[in-house]
């Protein structure tokens, strides 16, 4: 991960705008990412971590996800990219058990969006070894 985009984790959660469980959260799912060789930068992650970051705090925070009304549309897009909606999915499964953020379904298909628009590396597969937290 680069330098601008740690930066920019570091100053959602160190403004308080972001758990520190989430930013850690998010940082492990970028790292996995980097180590499977996608290019996690500011150019390639950043509206993909500032979406999470937040979407997440949200709903830790008791927030909730109105549907955008273009579900027919995203899903439409997102049956050409499996392995975004699979990697997305992952992600959710992880959020809920690690997190106990239940990551409703606009929410899900906003972020295989991104993960399908990620610009180069190859493909997305849908696993993350499992962290040891303390």
């Amino acid at each position: 991960m680069d330098s601008r985009l740690a930066r920019r984790i570091r100053l959602f959660r160190d403004s308080g705008q972001v758990r520190p469980e989430v930013a850690a959260f998010v940082t492990a799912e970028l790292e996995t990412l980097a180590a499977e060789g996608r290019p996690v930068t500011e150019d390639s992650a950043g509206m993909l971590t500032s979406h999470l970051l937040m979407a997440l705090t949200r709903l830790l925070d008791g927030g909730t996800v109105e549907p955008a009304g273009t579900e027919a549309a995203v899903a439409e897009e997102l049956a050409a990219h499996p392995e975004a909606l699979a990697r997305a999915r992952a992600v959710a499964v992880r959020a809920e058990s690690e997190l106990g953020a239940s990551l409703p379904g606009p929410e899900v298909h906003f972020l295989a969006l991104h993960l399908a628009v990620w610009r180069g590396g190859p493909a997305v597969p849908a696993a993350r070894p499992r962290r040891d937290t303390p």
